[in-house]
């Protein structure tokens, strides 16, 4: 998985097909940026060259030199045993809205199976079905993403306006804002009793200001049909949340910002300018943010979104800081733990589009075959199958 290998992405497609035939998988963490390696079989070689994925075939030899130096406890290497597939699901609207996500297209494009879910099912009580859970570009504070000011004549906006409402109202909400929130209670729920979450751009920022605000009114008029509660801002209850504190909303509807954990309309950073840097983990004691890093590029190019990137000012104490870019005081990549169970915010909409619009094309993967950006996504995708380590002491 360092440069040798041609697609990267379709590389941890075959992982999990391995997994989802019963082999294991054995996730070289530091060696070669992350390599993974199985019992051969003529079956996963013939799958490789299918999907044009590189591969090298090892003696025994060849095999017990790598355990030996992955093993060595002067490297910064270690092992971990990925030993069953995991179950995915995707929390995305069934309507058609003029944007991609994209956890979604590297998925499907590396071949990795996962269920949609939306409201209902998740109201249904089916996410203890799961082992992972993505959470699409939501906007969980019902306000649509406050896309008010340039689309509310659009009809994409009208009818997933419509539809909205219309889904709350079958479930017993009077508001969207009322039926998300309840929404991001059962997603906290799922993460708390040991599911894993994984969340990009809004749906990370959104999710916390839900979850602050579930004692309060944030919507203005045009989102829900009253006013907001003017003092809002002094009700938000920062211990419900999983990342962000002391946060200042935007109450502003003719805004396309949520808050101040987003630094999208006050940094200032150069497009030519805009990466941002994976810490380096001890693979050996630190190893959950160690699997979550691997890559075979350190340097990520920055993109934007609604939530481009986090404001370090806004971070709890306690969550682990994967990337950052310290000359803007900005994190993309987090980590934490919630009961028994992690999530991951991802910061951005799409690593291979510097800053996607609404109604632009969907991201060709086959053009970006090795993204160190979408690589982010897929640890995250194959860490539920990793075999739970002792915790070193």
């Amino acid at each position: 998985m360092d440069e040798v290998q041609k697609n990267h992405l379709k590389a941890y497609g075959i992982a999990f097909w391995v997994l989802k035939n019963g082999g294991e998988v054995d996730w070289l963490l530091n060696y070669r940026g992350g390599s993974f390696m199985t019992k051969y079989d003529k079956n996963l070689e013939d799958e490789c060259n299918i999907r044009g994925i590189s591969y090298e075939v090892l003696a025994d030899a060849k095999v017990t030199e790598i355990l030996t130096q992955v093993n060595d406890p002067s490297v910064n290497m270690d092992l971990v045993k990925l030993e069953k597939a995991p179950r995915i699901a995707v929390y995305s609207p069934k309507n058609k809205l003029p944007w991609d996500d994209a956890v979604t297209l590297v998925l499907k494009y590396a071949e990795i199976p996962f269920d949609l879910v939306y409201d209902e099912e998740v109201m249904r009580g089916d996410l203890p079905k799961y082992d992972w859970l993505h959470m699409h570009h939501e906007d969980f504070t019902g306000q649509y993403s406050k896309f008010f000011a340039g689309f509310s004549n659009a009809q994409w906006y009208i009818d997933d306006k419509k539809a909205q409402e219309g889904m709350a109202a079958k479930l017993g909400f009077k508001k969207v804002s009322k039926m998300k929130l309840a929404v991001a209670q059962r997603i906290r729920d799922f993460t708390a009793g040991g599911g894993f979450l994984f969340a990009m751009c809004s749906g990370s920022e959104t999710f916390d200001i839900a979850l602050a605000a579930a004692n309060t009114d944030i919507c203005e008029s045009m989102f829900d049909g009253d006013g907001a509660d003017f003092n809002a801002q002094s009700k938000l209850d920062f211990t419900q949340t999983f990342a962000f504190q002391n946060f200042n909303l935007d109450v502003n509807p003719f805004s396309h910002q949520f808050s101040d954990i987003d630094v999208t309309t006050t940094r200032q950073v150069d497009r030519t300018q805009d990466f941002f840097t994976l810490f380096d983990f001890s693979a050996k004691w630190d190893v959950v943010p160690s699997m979550l890093t691997q890559n075979h590029d350190k340097v990520i190019k920055g993109f934007m979104g609604l939530t481009t990137a986090f404001n370090k000012n806004k971070i709890k104490p306690g969550v682990t800081i994967m990337g950052e870019m310290k000359t803007a005081n900005e994190v993309r990549y987090i980590h934490g733990e919630f009961g028994k169970g992690q999530w991951t915010f991802y910061s951005g909409h799409d690593p291979e589009d510097y800053q996607h619009s609404v109604s632009d094309p969907p991201t060709d993967l086959n053009l970006h075959p090795s993204s160190p950006g979408y690589r982010l996504i897929l640890n995250n995708v194959l860490f539920p199958a990793a075999k739970k380590k002792k915790q070193k002491t």
